[in-house]
């Protein structure tokens, strides 16, 4: 065995070892069968170029760019370890499996690769041909030969008539494209990171006929699906680092936004002392489906860190925190406020109705508190289903899909 197999097989155990404490912190476990594959492929053949140590940090690997446009990586170790273990959760089993991943990089297929074993199949698709090319050499490097690498557009069937029972798509996508469920074998799962309100999470979905029901759900970053899928996100300046991201066709004038952080701003607190595992990414779409009934725009701030240092904003997380625009009043939700290893839920307000509408957004996060603090379930129809086969829930119509997200409140209240 070489220096260099010997160094490579320590750094992998690291990484490994560095994910099953990540994942017991955030309260997960790191699936046996997902930590065996993750300890068996050498992850520094997918990032050629890049120097061993940075191959097992626990970071995305940009491979390709487009000016200043991030198109193709080599995703973090944790998620990937996270979406797998939301597939074999959904499926109980992995070996056997046939599986499609939309979004080609090589390391993510060679990994599914282990997890079918030699009765299962994998099959990875990207756009594109720099894509596809690099990561056919890298699994022949590595030695999966027998994972089929296709250059399309996956918006489309890839194989027509056939059935997977995991489909698996690395990047971000604004919609469930038919071809995705139409694949599906009847009971089988559909992993996508998919962005509703403006956020995005990683969905494990179950197919039941035309409808796809979530089992999990993972708080995630991919770049974005390219092709007939595409669908840009626009933002508007609010201040110099400060954006608005509008996602979901929202309209809003510029000017009337312009310098709005000038004007003074309120705040306001819910009073609770909650533990530091709460999982807020959940309260980021509880707060998207109440309050998009009740203002007029629900949008999404984000902000670079210059932005956040200097205090011109104070946001619960600078890459994406809920907030609101109504009437010339703009808010979101802030940061936490701690008291030992106890946190508060805030909100800052600026404009004429600063304080109602600061209080507004921090009753709603006292409900969900109340409520138990649930997790949402999402529901994905086709776009021609009719409001009286929708679920209860808030809908979220996309270009082929009807979404509703639904929370069912803990019997037992506030946990």
């Amino acid at each position: 065995m070489s220096v260099g197999t010997i160094a490579s097989e320590s750094l992998r155990n690291e990484m490994v070892d560095r994910l099953a404490a990540d994942h017991h912190a955030k309260g997960l476990a790191l699936r046996p069968e997902v930590e065996a594959a993750m300890r068996t492929v050498p992850r520094e053949l997918y990032t050629p170029g890049i120097p061993l140590e940075e191959a097992y940090e626990n970071t995305a690997i940009i491979t390709k760019r487009v000016g200043e446009e991030n198109i193709s990586s080599v995703s973090a170790p944790f998620l990937i370890a996270e979406m797998l273990g939301q597939a074999a959760d959904a499926l109980g089993r992995m070996e056997g499996r046939h599986v499609l991943e939309v979004g080609s990089g090589g390391y993510n297929a060679s990994l599914l690769r282990e997890l079918v074993g030699p009765a299962g199949s994998v099959t990875t698709v990207d756009i594109d041909p720099d894509v596809t090319d690099r990561a056919a050499a890298c699994l022949e490097a590595a030695g999966y030969n027998d994972v089929i690498v296709v250059c399309a557009d996956a918006e489309q069937p890839i194989e027509p008539g056939r059935r997977y029972d995991l489909i698996i798509v690395t990047a971000g996508a604004w919609d469930v494209a038919p071809a995705w469920r139409d694949q599906l074998a009847e009971d089988g799962v559909l992993v996508v990171p998919l962005r509703t309100f403006g956020m995005t999470r990683s969905w494990a979905l179950r197919r039941s006929g035309d409808h796809l029901v979530s089992e999990s759900h993972r708080q995630c970053g991919f770049v974005s699906v390219q092709g007939a899928g595409a669908h840009e996100v626009r933002y508007v300046d609010i201040a110099d680092g400060v954006h608005l991201r509008l996602d979901e066709g929202q309209q809003i004038d510029p000017a009337v936004v312009a310098d709005i952080l000038t004007k003074p701003r309120e705040e306001a607190w819910a009073g609770l002392s909650l533990p530091p595992r709460t999982v807020l990414a959940d309260l980021n779409l509880w707060l998207a489906t109440h309050l998009i009934c009740e203002v007029q725009e629900f949008v999404v701030l984000s902000a670079q860190e210059g932005a956040v240092s200097s205090g011109i904003v104070a946001p619960s997380w600078r890459f994406g925190t809920p907030a609101t625009l109504h009437d010339g009043t703009f808010a979101y939700r802030s940061a936490l406020r701690w008291t030992g290893r106890l946190f508060d839920l805030g909100a800052y307000a600026h404009g004429p109705e600063a304080a109602l509408a600061a209080g507004r957004m921090v009753e709603h996060m006292r409900a969900w508190v109340d409520a138990g603090s649930p997790s949402p379930v999402l529901h994905v129809l086709p776009a021609p289903a009719p409001d009286g086969d929708l679920p209860d829930g808030v809908v979220l119509d996309k270009r082929h899909s009807r979404l509703v997200l639904a929370f069912t409140p803990d019997e037992k209240g506030t946990r």
